[in-house]
């Protein structure tokens, strides 16, 4: 089995349950993709306890997302994280906040 390249463009279906509406979640999700840089994607609300997001980039990239959505904002709580790895669409042009669903 050959080691995942950190420079290989992936794309990652996130969904994060607990509690994380109204806490800043997707506020948190968003900045973070700034601050990492050089992803493109959304995060959303799902219900009432779940937000949602995919990201396209560079899989370091997308996986220090990961890492941020699994910790959430300090006033959160993450009892769930799945995410899925799909094939990269390079559809998005940037990173933001989508309607809720």
């Amino acid at each position: 089995m050959q080691p995942s390249n950190p420079n290989e463009i992936v794309r990652a279906h996130i969904r994060v349950k607990g509690r994380v509406q109204g806490v800043g979640f997707r506020a948190h999700v968003e900045y973070h993709a700034g601050r990492i840089g050089n992803l493109t994607g959304w995060v959303r609300n799902v219900g009432w306890d779940t937000v949602e997001c995919v990201a396209e980039g560079e899989r370091i990239r997308v996986e220090q997302l990961l890492t941020f959505s699994k910790q959430g904002p300090s006033i959160s709580r993450v009892d769930e994280c799945n995410v899925d790895y799909e094939t990269p669409t390079g559809e998005f042009r940037g990173f933001g906040v989508k309607s809720s669903r």
